[in-house]
């Protein structure tokens, strides 16, 4: 398993939840004790405009807080994505999000989208012909089902339910028919108990993460990675992440 982390992620660059001072502190505490950190590289005005057009791009890009934090959150992502050609599973611990994050908008703390760019990348280099995407957040990943939308080549699944046994089980149906040569997976971890979505024990992301690699391996040469999304208690989005990818290995 590889972390894809730089030291930049800690940095304040907005006043959003996302952003806040000491969010990933604890996760990456507990994940350098288990995971060899490797060094993101930004992602290129080339990469972006795979999911964005150019007048998003040059919107985002009059932050010059945010503008270099995005291109480096979606570098992770694509080295995530890369590194799990491999058939080792992979993550990007970063920020800022990506899900909300639309061709020509974002909203939601989002400003390019992560996962959406690393798929898009595979696909256009042909390394990948198709590719499922799993959300787990709290939130539906409306900016992710645009950038995709009619396109066959990508499926989208933002994964629910009431109780998270019904979770658990809604995952489990939707992968029986599913068929794809990659698993990517925007992780928000906000649907805890300890979060604002309230639902979900530390042990069903352990569930959530044994769910998916057995998919992978079974239908994708085991080639998963995920990238954060969201998760605002640092103490329950660390505890929860460190159970999700002890569930992929």
């Amino acid at each position: 398993m590889k972390v894809f982390f730089d030291e930049k992620f800690l940095q304040t660059y907005t006043s959003d939840p996302a952003a806040r001072p000491g969010r990933l502190d604890y996760a990456l505490s507990e994940v350098k004790k288990r995971y060899p950190l490797v060094a993101p590289m930004p992602c290129s005005e080339e990469d972006v405009r795979l999911v964005h057009t150019s007048s998003h791009l040059e919107y985002t890009r009059r932050d010059e807080k945010v503008y270099p934090m995005a291109l480096l959150a979606a570098g992770a992502a694509i080295g995530a994505a890369e590194a799990s050609l491999e058939g080792e599973a992979a993550f990007a611990l970063c920020r800022p999000p990506g899900h909300h994050a639309s061709p020509d908008s974002a909203w939601g703390f989002c400003y390019f989208n992560n996962v959406a760019i690393a798929v898009r990348k595979l696909l256009s280099e042909k390394k990948i012909n198709k590719a499922l995407i799993v959300d787990f957040d709290l939130h539906f990943g409306d900016g992710t089902a645009n950038a995709f939308s009619g396109e066959p080549g990508v499926l989208y699944y933002h994964v629910n339910g009431n109780s998270s046994q019904m979770f658990i089980e809604n995952l489990k149906a939707y992968l029986l028919e599913a068929r794809a040569e990659l698993v990517a997976v925007s992780a928000g971890f906000d649907r805890h108990q300890d979060d604002w979505g309230g639902l979900l024990a530390t042990s069903d992301y352990l569930e959530i993460g044994k769910i998916l690699k057995t998919y992978a391996r079974d239908n994708c040469q085991g080639r998963i990675f995920g990238a954060l999304e969201g998760g605002y208690n640092p103490r329950s989005l660390g505890e929860a992440l460190m159970a999700f990818l002890e569930g992929l290995e």
